[in-house]
């Protein structure tokens, strides 16, 4: 029996905000066809977000991810109407959130949507136990039951011991493991994180990518996650969208962007990727002929290049790229050296 296709956790479609006197005049041509820097000479408007639309699967972690004044916090912003978009839909497990009233609007801010910004927001009078709980409070949790929610959850995210800790006296990760952990307190279907990591150093910054990637392999939560480093959008991201000028420059898997950038803005951004950290063995294959040896290992098409090498080069024969238990290429030697030799070897 075929399953039923699974409904869209968000589902976006012709998103703009346009700020500026008489915004909606923007939308269409000619004003709607001009640059960025033109259409703010001309009209004194901003387009911010320009006909932007994708949809995120439950459980998914898609990435927005560009430059600086690329627009993607102010998109990330107008998903739960913190920001008012100019044009658009956008819907949250099917409810639409352009037309929700106020009410409807602070019932899916405190149950449905968690926001985890890059400054933490926390209390300072507050301990870590009550900083968490906090927006259970809100919503008329008595004291017990919510400070049990919030140990849990404190333990989840690795805080265990500093419960009763105020913000001044944890260090920078740390308090973002507060803000995560609040987050998650209200059990949503959607997180939303804005830049969250970027105020951390390096390492720590490591960590809370670490961080995350564990608790989404463990409760499987739908994460739109903001970014302007290619690197943490890859290592996070089952998908990632870049954005120039307010525009959709390409959305794809970090692997389809890699192997296939959709134009010199986004080939300029993924020229320094490790190719054998992100491209998959469906990517470096080739087709079967009748003449291959069958003898060798049997990987998965979606398995990582650098994962596969050692496999493959200790393999006397080519490796069998296996896609739902059906053979659908060969991978050989000089496959996985020319992605890996490719890295080593400096550019002109």
């Amino acid at each position: 029996m075929t399953g039923q296709p699974t409904s869209p956790a968000l589902r976006v479609e012709g998103l703009w905000k346009v700020f500026g006197p008489r915004a909606d005049r923007i939308l269409g041509p000619p004003e709607a066809d001009l640059d960025r820097a033109t259409l703010k000479e001309r009209t004194g408007c901003v387009a911010a977000v320009r006909d932007v639309s994708f949809e995120v699967a439950p459980g998914e972690v898609f990435v927005v991810m560009g430059l600086s004044g690329s627009g993607k916090s102010t998109l990330v912003r107008c998903l739960t109407r913190l920001i008012d978009p100019t044009a658009g839909a956008i819907t949250v497990d099917g409810q639409d959130v352009v037309a929700a009233s106020e009410a409807e609007l602070r019932d899916l801010r405190r149950h449905r949507v968690s926001m985890v910004f890059q400054h933490f927001g926390l209390l300072p009078h507050r301990q870590v136990l009550d900083n968490v709980g906090y927006g259970l409070e809100v919503r008329g949790m008595k004291k017990g039951e919510r400070h049990e929610r919030a140990r849990q959850l404190v333990d989840l995210v690795g805080l265990a011991g500093y419960e009763h800790s105020y913000p001044d006296q944890l260090s920078g990760g740390m308090q973002q493991r507060v803000g995560l952990a609040r987050a998650l307190a209200n059990d949503p279907s959607i997180l939303i994180f804005d830049e969250p990591f970027s105020a951390l150093d390096p390492l720590i910054r490591r960590d809370m990518q670490d961080e995350v990637a564990r608790l989404q392999a463990e409760l499987h939560t739908t994460a739109v996650f903001v970014t302007h480093d290619l690197n943490e959008a890859l290592r996070l991201g089952d998908r990632i969208l870049i954005m120039r000028d307010g525009a959709v420059a390409q959305i794809g898997t970090p692997a389809e962007i890699v192997a296939r950038p959709a134009d010199d803005h986004v080939r300029d951004f993924v020229s320094s990727v490790p190719r054998s950290h992100v491209l998959t063995l469906e990517y470096v294959m080739r087709p079967p002929t009748p003449t291959d040896s069958l003898e060798g290992p049997a990987l998965a098409a979606d398995l990582v290049v650098r994962q596969a090498a050692r496999i493959a080069l200790a393999s006397a024969h080519p490796v069998r790229v296996i896609r739902d238990g059906e053979l659908v290429g060969i991978v050989d030697d000089d496959a996985i050296l020319r992605v890996v030799v490719a890295e080593e070897t400096p550019s002109a």
